[in-house]
């Protein structure tokens, strides 16, 4: 398990989140794709402009200020994400 020092000190070193992570589709901490992860169990950690931010559960739900286990709130399904976010990530051909 990380130290609270640890998991401080890596909330003030954090990026900025992305337009991914910012409408559900990434992990805030990690960056996983949920998109292309779709085993990855997401948390509800907080909230910006109305959406709900989205982290692991575990390590990353804990780094991200909310408990291993998140907000007591179920997150919007993917699809439904997806469709608000807009088209997908383009695939390689």
């Amino acid at each position: 398990m990380y130290s609270q020092d640890s998991i401080s000190g890596h909330r003030r070193g954090r990026r900025e989140p992305t337009p991914e992570m910012l409408a559900g589709l990434a992990c805030l901490i990690c960056g996983t794709d949920y998109r292309s992860a779709p085993d990855a169990e997401a948390v509800v950690v907080a909230h910006r402009d109305d959406k709900q931010l989205l982290a692991c559960r575990g390590t990353c739900a804990r780094m991200a200020g909310a408990s291993v286990d998140g907000l007591d709130e179920t997150p919007l399904p993917l699809a439904e994400r997806v469709r608000a976010h807009g088209s997908p990530p383009a695939q390689d051909a």
